[in-house]
């Protein structure tokens, strides 16, 4: 049994700690044989916490032996990313500038899982202050795909993707400021969704000046679609603490899973109107997309055209970042990735012109955008333009004149739906010829994770991915 059962649903591992027929101190144990075991050839966590882990499984076991009531993730392990701050935990963000800092506060986000009950294995993988859509850091640990070693498990969050895929653990938290969450998700053959903007807090529990939050959010990653509402359900709700919070209270994600789902009337786009994607991909993907007429959805081609996103919108990310984080390029900047010196860099280049520009092309996108979805309840289209490619080297099919370099371009999807703010899921559609995974994204309206939810549910019962093992498992 304990070789089974880090290939069991969280769901049902909760179900089995409730229930006292396993012991959330033996699976907290299983979990890190099986990290030591496996992890050197991936690098999916920075940091482990085996002290403070096994304390908050003994204490979990206790409340279940004493029949106390009990949290939505009590006794369950989870990895909480590296950019997301741990109370008396080190949280580098990946990088050697914060490699020994150790905050005084935890994040919103882990405030909710670790008070839900959930157990901590670990810090995992991120890029350079989670900039990019792969993992590389200044640390010197490079994060690898199980599903092919010489790949990169996507970013920023992904050493959370790449622990799921090969069953290091049962649920991992993640963020996404233009893809985080959904390109690792993609590259690696996992579930996830980034909520609708506000849905869930983003209070750092860092001190600074504030800064305008227009593209980022925390959300669940996770192997099931049931596992991810679970926890989404734990870290949604209103915080005073993030000025962008939203105060109406989170539906029942769980309850949203049952919804029926026929007659959805669906959009489809392989392009958005200007992405240059893999022939594999398109086809993968829609073919995963027309499965929902199967399910009596209504699907159709529809006729979009989005702006080339980090042209567009990439100086405001840019400068956002250069006011936070450029008072380092003086002191550190050679020691930094190369991605992030760029991105500072051509943060500090940005104008007020170009941030005003900027900001009317996001109110037209958004324009826009409510115009497709007051005829559609959910958008279809390829998570990345092409599978996982290998680390430290950036694919080449999508090249135009752009003053961003072509690792940026694995969000070309992503980043025009952290823009408009609206809730958005990958879920696993198929493989290449590689045998890499290929994700779906699922776009919904404004708020509406509900719908996004059932659909990726309604797929998942249709065509289950649970049972897909990569390489490194």
């Amino acid at each position: 049994m304990d070789t089974q059962l880090p290939f069991a649903s969280a769901t049902t591992l909760l179900e089995l700690i409730a229930t006292k027929q396993i012991s959330p101190v033996e699976l907290t144990k299983i979990y890190f044989e099986r990290i030591h075991r496996i992890d050197s050839q991936l690098n999916a966590f920075l940091l482990l916490t085996y002290d403070e882990a096994m304390r908050s499984a003994v204490s979990a076991e206790k409340a279940v032996l004493q029949g106390d009531k009990l949290g939505a993730l009590h006794g369950l392990p989870i990895a909480i990313k590296d950019t997301q701050m741990t109370k008396g935990i080190r949280t580098t963000n990946g990088s050697v500038i914060y490699e020994d800092r150790v905050p005084e506060k935890d994040a919103a986000i882990v405030e909710r899982v670790l008070g839900a009950g959930a157990v901590l294995l670990g810090k995992t993988n991120v890029p350079e202050f989670g900039m990019v859509g792969t993992c590389e850091n200044s640390l010197g640990r490079l994060g690898r795909n199980p599903w092919n070693t010489n790949c990169t498990p996507g970013g920023s969050s992904g050493g959370a993707a790449a622990a799921l895929a090969a069953r290091l653990c049962p649920l991992a938290t993640g963020s996404d400021g233009g893809g985080s969450l959904r390109i690792p998700a993609h590259f690696c053959g996992i579930y996830t969704i980034k909520p609708t903007q506000g849905r869930v807090s983003a209070y750092t529990g860092l001190r600074g000046d504030p800064m305008p939050n227009i593209f980022s959010q925390n959300g669940p990653m996770s192997r099931t679609v049931h596992d991810a509402a679970i926890l989404l359900q734990v870290m949604a709700g209103y915080d005073n603490r993030d000025p962008i919070s939203l105060r109406q209270t989170p539906p029942d994600f769980v309850a949203a899973l049952d919804k029926p789902i026929a007659d959805l009337r669906i959009a489809w786009s392989s392009d958005l109107g200007f992405a240059r994607v893999d022939r594999e991909v398109v086809d993968v993907t829609l073919k995963a997309a027309l499965a929902f007429e199967q399910l009596n959805c209504h699907v159709e081609e529809c006729d979009v055209f989005i702006p080339p996103p980090y042209d567009t919108f990439g100086p405001l990310q840019a400068a956002d970042a250069y006011a936070n984080l450029g008072q380092y390029l003086p002191i550190y900047g050679d020691q930094m990735t190369e991605f992030a010196h760029f991105f500072l860099e051509q943060g500090a280049k940005v104008t007020t012109k170009d941030y005003a520009k900027a900001l009317g092309y996001v109110d037209l996108l958004k324009a826009q955008m409510n115009i497709l979805f007051e005829e559609y309840h959910l958008l279809l289209t390829p998570t990345a333009c092409f599978p996982a490619f290998p680390n430290e080297k950036f694919p080449g099919s999508i090249r135009h004149d752009s003053l961003f370099p072509e690792q940026y371009w694995n969000g070309a999807f992503t980043l025009p739906i952290n823009t408009i703010g609206h809730p958005a899921a990958s879920i696993p559609a198929g493989f290449s010829a590689d045998g890499l995974p290929i994700g779906l994204h699922i776009v919904g309206r404004k708020g509406d994770e509900e719908t996004v939810l059932a659909a990726s549910a309604g797929f998942e019962r249709a065509r289950p991915w649970i049972q897909n093992q990569p390489s490194v498992c």
